[in-house]
């Protein structure tokens, strides 16, 4: 697992170097998505099972542990796509997120405050009090609309009744509208076939919004992004979104997954048992896939996986470094690798 992780690496590194000598010609733009690992503070929330993330709690999670992880993620966001863009990400989704205060203290930190980050946020049903957001850079991007879309889970299927709404945002990147979708599917707890109409009744939520848009407004430009729990290959995306790995295969309407040869190559954003998974991915429809038209069109993804975020010794080894094994704590980012797109448009 530790040879692929490094041979990625080295793909992604030679990769890289062949854009930015068309900086000249285009305008670019960097869209990621990163799922923030029980990105908790210290407080108590009566509502939310929290009881795990408090200073009292099984993994003693203090004062110092926060701010360690604050400075973490931040350090990882303020490198995230600059080979492309020095200013990283202008979208951002983002999963397993407290509230709004981890995400001020986040856009605050010193590493990546200059880009002065704003974000949108919306608290849902989740017994454990995670919710997904959306950071977005206000240089590239203006918010015109937000709202959350429910996703009900099917009796039976899980042990919960709730999981995270869909953060659905309509905005300006640029001067070119967008609509972005922010997704954190139910997870694979109690078995992944078990729980898979779970992740199928959260795709259909997203499919039903995609063709609302695009039926409404013909030739709209729209991102999925999350923590989908599920792989490129899995029946929520490839059945329920219809989402599509080879762009010849494009019909008007349908989505387009820039993961599925990676996933196929055994490249992932996740380990578990020494097997890679890759659950977080950034769709996108037709519309990105024009080079002849005169807005962004879609470049390139990438796993962002620097050295410095892989776990370097112990039974994860060649994982994603984690912030925590069990109760005890790592001190690491994530136990996700978070992902991007290159968006590029012809300068006038």
């Amino acid at each position: 697992m530790a040879k692929k992780c490094i041979l990625f690496i080295f793909l992604s590194f030679f990769l890289q170097k062949s854009l930015p000598a068309q900086k000249n010609i285009y305008q670019v733009v960097v869209i990621g998505f990163y799922n923030l690992e029980n990105f908790y503070d210290t407080i108590d929330n009566p509502i939310v099972d929290d009881n795990d993330f408090l200073p009292s709690g099984a993994k003693n999670y203090t004062g110092e542990i926060y701010w360690n992880k604050v400075n973490h993620l931040a350090r990882v966001i303020a490198q995230m796509g600059t080979t492309f863009s020095k200013d990283g990400p202008a979208l951002l989704g983002t999963a397993e997120i407290e509230n709004d205060t981890v995400l001020n203290d986040l856009i605050h930190d010193p590493q990546i405050a200059g880009r002065h980050y704003q974000y949108v946020h919306y608290d849902s049903w989740d017994h454990r009090g995670i919710d997904v957001a959306l950071i977005y850079n206000p240089q590239y991007f203006k918010v015109e609309e937000s709202r959350k879309l429910f996703v009900k889970i099917p009796i039976g299927v899980k042990s919960s009744y709730y999981t995270r709404d869909v953060l659905m945002v309509k905005g300006i990147l640029c001067g070119e509208t967008i609509y972005v979708l922010v997704n954190h599917w139910p997870s694979r707890l109690g078995g992944e076939v078990r729980s898979a109409p779970a992740r199928a009744a959260a795709a259909l939520v997203n499919r039903n919004i995609i063709d609302s848009i695009q039926r409404n407004y013909p030739g709209s430009k729209i991102i999925l992004m999350g923590d989908l729990n599920d792989d490129p290959i899995s029946p929520s995306l490839v059945k329920v979104l219809g989402a599509k790995g080879k762009s010849k295969d494009l019909k008007p309407g349908d989505l387009f997954n820039p993961w599925m040869e990676l996933y196929k190559k055994g490249i992932g954003t996740l380990a578990y048992q020494d097997s890679w998974g890759l659950f977080d991915q950034i769709l996108i429809n037709t519309p990105w896939m024009d080079h002849e038209q005169a807005g962004f069109f879609y470049s390139k993804q990438y796993v962002f996986n620097q050295q410095f975020m892989i776990e370097n010794r112990g039974r994860y080894t060649g994982y994603p470094m984690r912030t925590w094994d069990g109760n005890n704590y790592r001190g690491g980012f994530s136990d996700h690798f978070p992902t991007y797109l290159v968006l590029l448009r012809k300068k006038q």
